[in-house]
Order: C-alpha cells, then sequence, then structure tokens
C-alpha cells in the first residue's frame, strides 16, 4: 500500500466517526495498528490522532487507547449574552477589553500545554485588565478546534464573563483541575506599551495556567503577563472532592 500522510489518516478515522462506524465509547486501532495499515512511520500515525483529539473527535482512555468522545451538545441556549459584561467576574473598579481574536499557529510554550505539535492552527483571545482607568494585566487564552465548535461565542471581540467556565458548560464536561506556572521575564516593546511600564530594565511576571477538563482534555490555556517577578507553579483541583 502507498504511504500516505497523517491528514489522509485523520480523514480516514473522521468518516467512519461522523459516518457512525465508530460510535462514541469505541476504541480506535492502535498506533501500531495504524502505522501497518497504511505503511507509515509512528510519528505520522501519532500526528494523525492528535488532529483527532485536537478536533474534540477522539479522548484518551487509560488501558485502552484513544477512543470517540461524545458528541459536543447544541441544546444550551445563547444565555452566555447574560456574562457578555465581565462585571461580576473582575475585581472592583477593574474593567475587561478585547484587543484581538483569531487563529494562529501554536508556539513553543503553548503547543505542549495543548498536546499539539508546534504550528498547529489554535484560537486566542487577548484581553486587557484595568483598573480605576490604569492597566493591570494582558492574557492571552488559547483554545483547541472542538472548544471554539462547542462555544462559537469565543471566536467574537466581546466578552463572555467566563470563556473556560461556558466551554466546559457546552462540552458537558466539568473543569478538573488547573496547572499554573509563574516565571519572570522582560517584556516586549508591546507589553511594555499596554501596560504602561516605562523603567527601562523592567521585569514582569507571566503566568500560564492550564485548565483541564474531568476527561482529560485541556480547555483553556491562559498567559497573563503582569508588573512583578516570581518564580512559582502549582495545581488546583477545581472539582469537588
Amino acid at each position: 500500500m502507498a504511504q500516505v500522510g497523517y491528514v489522509a489518516i485523520a480523514d480516514h478515522y473522521r468518516r467512519q466517526i461522523q459516518d457512525g462506524a465508530l460510535a462514541p465509547g469505541d476504541a480506535l486501532p492502535s498506533l501500531r495498528e495504524v502505522c501497518e495499515q497504511f505503511n507509515v512511520a509512528n510519528t505520522t500515525a501519532n500526528r494523525a490522532y492528535r488532529l483527532l483529539k485536537m478536533e474534540g473527535l477522539t479522548l484518551p482512555k487509560p488501558g485502552i487507547g484513544t477512543v470517540v468522545a461524545g458528541p459536543i451538545s447544541n441544546n444550551i441556549p445563547a444565555r452566555v449574552r447574560l456574562h457578555r459584561h465581565t462585571g461580576a467576574a473582575l475585581g472592583g473598579g477593574e474593567t475587561s477589553r478585547i484587543l484581538e481574536t483569531g487563529t494562529i499557529g501554536a508556539d513553543e510554550l503553548v503547543a505542549p500545554r495543548l498536546d499539539v505539535t508546534p504550528g498547529t492552527p489554535v484560537h486566542v483571545r487577548r484581553r486587557i485588565v484595568s483598573r480605576d482607568g490604569a492597566p493591570v494585566h494582558i492574557s492571552s487564552c488559547y483554545y483547541p478546534a472542538y472548544v471554539i465548535a462547542a462555544a462559537p461565542e469565543l471566536a467574537e471581540p466581546v466578552s463572555t464573563g467566563g470563556s473556560r467556565e461556558l466551554a466546559a458548560e457546552r462540552l458537558g464536561v466539568e473543569q478538573d483541575h488547573v496547572l499554573e506556572e509563574v516565571t519572570s521575564r522582560h517584556p516586549t516593546t508591546t507589553e511594555k506599551k499596554a501596560l504602561g511600564l516605562t523603567a527601562g530594565d523592567v521585569v514582569v511576571t507571566q503566568v500560564v495556567r492550564t485548565v483541564h477538563l474531568a476527561d482529560g482534555r485541556v480547555v483553556e490555556v491562559a498567559v497573563k503577563v503582569t508588573g512583578g517577578s516570581t518564580v512559582l507553579r502549582w495545581t488546583t483541583t477545581l472539582h469537588d472532592q
């Protein structure tokens, strides 16, 4: 059999899932079986499976391998419009403004946290939070394709008042835990300007939050930049014990 690319392999299984030949909970062939069937290297088979996972079609299941995920629910009404204004999510005197939204290639920071290869298209929402009119921090939130499919509002330049909560609700899976990684670095010229930093040799704090759902998927990777410096790392459980 002639060798095929990972996109064609992903398309093969995507069609089976969409046609119902593979139902939610069904296991896909192992990577070794994919390699043998399509005459490809393990890296190609792995990229195909990563693409299916990125689209929200499959999930990793310990002891089994890769299984078909449940369908995205479209029954939740557009009540998220009630959360467009983020007053309830912010502290006193704080306001949020969306700077931009769009699709970019995942960089070396975001890609491993979303479990995709660098350059994979992901959606980004950038916003700036101010307190009493003064900028406090800049946040860039990254989402895989299945999150935007479930919550298309996140592709719009308006605040939802809780993007990861909205996405988790739409996917019908509760948030499980968040990994927070805090480091210090020098800001970019754009970050200095947005935050009103005028010192020549200033240091900012970068907080990377990776939010995991109970089914193992990542719902959001958020990168926040603010003034100050420290180095910390911790995980917080988001569901009841």
